[in-house]
């Protein structure tokens, strides 16, 4: 009889052990309450999608600030489709007449990220309009044989997403051929020798970062944003391109490789330092990069690339602190996000009651996150 109780409280203690892991995050209601809250408050603070943005000068709403939480804001639809969220995107598409900041003929990624989002609503409605300026910019960039136009880490994610979108759109295998060429540039080539550290399983930000530049304690300089911009890039394209397209190993392969250096850079509230490798470098939580860091471990435990049992607990202990510690409880302000710039000195001070220079990509970052903790709670 002994023997007996032992062994139901051994099993037992086994059942509640597995429940108390996959029980950590919030409820799928919680995490949407979250995430609407948040996208509540710039929705509420900006109630006219059309007018300009006004940070130190006026542009044009299709920037890529505000493209990043338009990339989020679609990502919410997808799981709350409120009519309101279309409306507020269509409008803004409307008033950009669904083309690329500075016209068709822009080879600059932060001026075509916009067309992430155009897609993205011609594929709710088939309204041929809101695609067909951005099929006409794509194809003069597939047609240009100049592969070096990536050449900082974040066009990555504001560019490559278009051709993966494009490419799954249309059925058109040419604009993942570019994207492909494109992304091993900016990889292998640009610079000195490519963005990308294999080694480290990290990104420097642009050619200013290569190696010999150092960060104060003599370590390389990895900036947080910057490599979730990869990161979020990559689990975008992932979820475009099909099984047997010829570089979806690659693409999976850097994801892998990226997810356990980003890992290991975490600290120990779940968040990550602005310079990965660097905690004095301007240390403290920040949100942006931990969200997109969320954003792509999320999918990748979803969707079977990452091992769940080994990052579900990252995920948990950022997301939880992170809903628990950032957002305002009165208006759904999100704190600690780090404003515009290149680098860990950039856009600061980072703080609960800081205001970024931008607050729209920030909180875009967070509802990619959120959307995607949502899925993965079902």
């Amino acid at each position: 009889m002994e023997l007996k109780k032992v062994i139901l409280c051994a099993v037992a203690g086994i059942v509640t052990s597995t429940s108390t892991v996959f029980a950590q995050l919030p409820s799928q209601k919680e995490i949407l309450a979250s995430v609407e809250k948040v996208n509540g408050y710039f929705m509420k603070k900006y109630p006219d999608p059309t007018l300009p943005t006004y940070v130190k000068k006026m542009r044009p709403s299709s920037l890529w600030t505000r493209a990043v939480y338009y990339e989020g804001l679609m990502a919410l639809y997808a799981i709350q489709p409120r009519d309101a969220y279309f409306k507020y995107t269509y409008d803004w598409g409307e008033q950009h007449k669904w083309t690329p900041r500075n016209g068709n003929t822009t080879k600059d990624a932060d001026d075509y990220c916009c067309s992430q989002t155009y897609i993205d609503m011609y594929r709710l409605t088939h309204d041929w309009k809101m695609i067909q300026n951005a099929i006409i910019n794509a194809d003069m960039i597939v047609n240009n044989p100049d592969d070096s136009d990536w050449w900082w880490i974040d066009a990555i994610q504001m560019g490559m997403p278009v051709l993966a979108k494009l490419g799954k759109t249309l059925n058109e295998p040419k604009y993942w051929n570019k994207m492909w060429d494109m992304y091993a540039y900016t990889r292998n080539k640009q610079g000195e020798a490519g963005m990308y550290n294999a080694k480290e399983g990290l990104w420097w930000r642009d050619k200013d970062f290569d190696p010999p530049y150092k960060e104060p304690n003599g370590k390389n300089c990895y900036w947080a944003r910057g490599n979730g911009w990869v990161y979020a890039a990559l689990v975008r394209v992932l979820d475009e391109i099909p099984a047997n397209e010829p570089h979806r190993k690659d693409y999976i392969n850097d994801f892998v490789a990226m997810s356990k250096a980003i890992k290991a850079c975490q600290r120990a509230d779940g968040y990550w330092n602005v310079s990965m490798h660097d905690e004095s470098n301007f240390g403290g939580k920040e949100v942006s990069g931990t969200s997109l860091f969320i954003y792509g471990m999320a999918y990748g435990i979803r969707t079977g690339i990452l091992d769940r049992t080994t990052y579900l607990p990252v995920i948990e202990k950022a997301w939880n602190n992170m809903v628990k510690e950032c957002i305002h409880p009165d208006n759904g302000m999100l704190g600690y996000v780090q404003g515009t710039g290149k680098e860990p000195k950039d856009g600061q001070p980072v703080g609960y009651n800081n205001f970024p220079d931008f607050e729209d990509y920030g909180i875009g970052c967070f509802l990619l996150a959120g959307t995607e903790v949502y899925k993965l709670k079902k």
